[in-house]
């Protein structure tokens, strides 16, 4: 009985050794497939792009529970073009989305999205996935962002607080970019210069304080900050259909509490209903402390129309 159990435990053993010998053996054939695949792409210019018209609406007529008519609608591009040629290779990506929601009782259209966004990466191939890099990323938005409350009559009103270049933001620094294929890169710079944009009107405001509008001083226009920098792109297939794709950047000025570190987070889920209909979810959450003292979390979800190019 005992040699029994012995011979049980070793067969065991050795299924486990070998099935594992056979799973790291299958790992290292699909990274060499997944090198191979890239050291063949072709030079040149290759590009793709998608359109998409997100939107939301709910109707009440006699509705004894209460409620408000409202429509939302939000048009977002997502455009890649890139260039190969030999080791050297140019990344270039533009997100951009603006949503309004307009509601029954409401005196103003409200804007639920409003983002553009340029990501551009130059490598030169080294050794395995790794590549040396400059990076320059771009974000601000299209139009004019209010603050809204109620007068002493209880009607609403807004305050202009935002528009296109105020802020606006400009990454740019040298650094190591570390891609093992198309799904999964990150970059590396520890030596990048951020520069904050604003228009002085927002700053020269009486009685504004120094550093309160996006970290800019009063009647300044402008905030220099040199700092680590560190983006992740990660997407994957939650099932089939469905696909998650991740994007992350990570930002410590040198220059003044290099321990605050600012974070820019977005989750994308697409859930495939058709080559033109998808349920489609934007989580995106942000820290910056020269902006506000806490997380920025926003939240868009519905049915989209797409259109690929």
């Amino acid at each position: 009985m005992k040699k029994l159990i012995l011979l049980i435990c070793l067969f065991l053993l050795s299924t486990l050794i070998t099935a594992q010998s056979a799973e790291k053996d299958l790992i290292k054939k699909t990274e060499d497939a997944a090198k191979t695949i890239d050291d063949t792409i072709k030079n040149g210019w290759k590009s793709k792009g998608k359109v998409t018209f997100l939107f939301n609406q709910a109707s009440f007529n006699n509705w004894i529970a209460g409620g408000e008519n409202s429509f939302s609608g939000n048009l977002g591009l997502d455009y890649k073009i890139d260039y190969k040629k030999d080791d050297y290779t140019w990344e270039n990506r533009i997100l951009a989305s603006y949503g309004l929601l307009q509601t029954q009782n409401s005196s103003f259209e409200k804007k639920t999205d409003d983002q553009l966004e340029i990501n551009s990466i130059v490598a030169k191939k080294t050794k395995s996935y790794w590549y040396y890099s400059f990076l320059v990323n771009f974000r601000s938005q299209f139009t004019r962002g209010f603050l809204y409350d109620k007068d002493v009559n209880g009607a609403e009103i807004r305050e202009e607080n935002t528009k296109f270049m105020s802020p606006g933001y400009l990454l740019v620094g040298p650094g190591m970019y570390w891609k093992k294929n198309e799904n999964f890169k990150i970059n590396l710079a520890p030596l990048t210069s951020k520069f904050t944009f604003v228009n002085s009107r927002y700053t020269s405001i009486p009685g504004y304080v120094d550093g309160s509008y996006f970290g800019v001083d009063a009647n300044k226009s402008m905030l220099y900050q040199l700092g680590f920098n560190a983006t992740a792109y990660y997407k994957f297939n939650i099932m089939e259909n469905v696909s998650a794709e991740n994007l992350l950047n990570l930002y410590s000025n040198y220059l003044e509490k290099p321990q605050n570190i600012d974070i820019n987070y977005s989750l994308i889920i697409l859930m495939k209903i058709n080559k033109v209909l998808s349920a489609n979810f934007n989580f995106q959450a942000i820290y910056d402390d020269d902006a506000f003292a806490g997380f920025q979390t926003k939240e868009v979800f519905g049915v989209a129309l797409n259109y690929n190019f």
